[in-house]
């Protein structure tokens, strides 16, 4: 017997969640609805890397997550422990269960900090950080701007990460410092994805950008244990069919740990055959078994990249959908894929990639999205973060600029700086 019951019930107080809420709220202010969310404070997680670049305020990423909700939404703050979409109920922590008429799962990544031996120990001392926690983004600009010297390591895990151009924005504006500074560093990036980016319109002008910091690129490979007492890391890669393990010392590691589904959504009856996600078809976001669920964000089998900015354009397809689900009625809106990353390619400046399914170039912009630029800095800094606050989260002003653009497959003038 559920002990409360709700017509529309969001998992997860993120960007999807929170966005979610806020647009069902508008198109249909009278609609009941729960938001399952243990946590007390929700982060703007995009200006991560600024405060490991030393741009931006980690207080200011911070807000109470209460102070978020929409008027009339209901705070369930507890964990999720079981999915049972066979009952339309969910299963909470203490027990107790929410029943529901549509579900909206937006739960995020789970990331695995525990997969790297030795990592948790050495996170925040030992010269390891990571821009992927609250608490550690303001050690990396500690150990950036008191960087004497020496190998800085940055590194990126195979398969999805939230903001997959997060691990190279970090590695950007600290060689960026280190080369305004005169400090010698010997940079390197180590990642277990193929290549620098998934989509090589974008990966064919970062891999120059990169070798302008004259920073060594190692691909395929992953880092499995850091020895912080010995400044340490252990990588392992294939060749020959063979497993090489490697040691390499450091005197700052950035580190990206492996991230994943999260564990109530892999052990669901919700869950893809592979990789555990949320299975929902990739137009409408609605679930391939389960007609009454739906899915939003960094925990679904969406083939996208998984950014807040792919919220921005899945939230309205999503509410107009379950909206008419509600109702009796097919879905008629459809999801094209698109994300964002805006890379930090220098301290000023931005490569704002933007692209649909299937790599597909889709700029905001006309002028060509593979050319930093100041303005796209002021956007990412300043713009953007206002934006999210005060549009994305409050279901605002969320209308798609970005359209298909051709460009020459030439690298364009004014790339790097001589």
């Amino acid at each position: 017997m559920s002990s409360e019951q709700h017509t529309v019930v969001i998992i997860g107080g993120g960007t999807g969640g929170i966005s979610t809420a806020a647009l069902l709220r508008r198109k249909s202010p009278q609609l009941d609805i729960a938001l399952i969310d243990p946590a007390e404070y929700h982060y703007y997680q995009p200006a991560w890397t600024l405060v490991g670049g030393g741009a931006y305020a980690a207080e200011k990423t911070q807000r109470k997550l209460s102070s978020l909700l929409p008027k009339g939404v209901k705070h369930i703050a507890q964990s999720v422990a079981k999915l049972l979409p066979e009952d339309n109920q969910v299963e909470l922590a203490d027990g107790t269960k929410v029943g529901y008429k549509q579900l909206v799962v937006a739960a995020g990544i789970q990331i695995n900090w525990g997969a790297i031996k030795g990592l948790e120990e050495s996170l925040g001392k030992n010269g390891v950080s990571s821009n992927y926690r609250y608490d550690l983004a303001p050690y990396t600009w500690e150990l950036v701007k008191n960087f004497k010297g020496g190998k800085a390591i940055f590194t990126q895990p195979a398969g999805a990460v939230k903001c997959p151009g997060a691990p190279q924005k970090a590695l950007y504006l600290s060689a960026d410092y280190f080369k305004k500074q005169g400090v010698k560093a010997d940079v390197e990036f180590r990642s277990g994805a193929a290549s620098i980016f998934g989509v090589p319109f974008y990966a064919k002008a970062l891999n120059k950008i990169i070798a302008s910091y004259h920073a060594a690129t190692h691909y395929n490979q992953q880092l499995v244990e850091v020895r912080g007492e010995e400044k340490i890391a252990v990588f392992e890669h294939q060749a020959d069919g063979e497993t090489v393990r490697e040691e390499v010392a450091y005197d700052l590691l950035h580190v990206v740990p492996p991230q994943g589904a999260p564990d109530f959504i892999a052990n669901s009856p919700l869950a893809a055959a592979e990789g555990g996600w949320l299975d929902v078809d990739q137009s409408t976001l609605r679930h391939k078994k389960f007609a009454n669920v739906f899915g939003i964000g960094d925990c679904t089998t969406t083939p996208n990249s998984k950014t807040a900015a792919a919220i921005k354009s899945q939230a309205p397809v999503l509410v107009g959908n379950l909206l008419q689900a509600l109702a009796s009625q097919g879905l008629e809106h459809s999801y094209d894929g698109y994300a964002a990353c805006p890379i930090t390619t220098e301290n000023g400046k931005v490569l704002l990639a933007e692209f649909t399914y299937g790599g597909n170039v889709a700029p905001s912009f006309a002028a060509d999205p593979r050319v930093p630029r100041g303005f796209y800095w002021w956007l990412k800094r300043s713009f953007i973060p206002a934006f999210y606050w005060h549009g994305l989260l409050k279901g605002r002003n969320i209308t798609p600029r970005h359209k298909s653009r051709e460009f020459s497959e030439e690298l364009p003038q004014g790339l790097v700086e001589n």
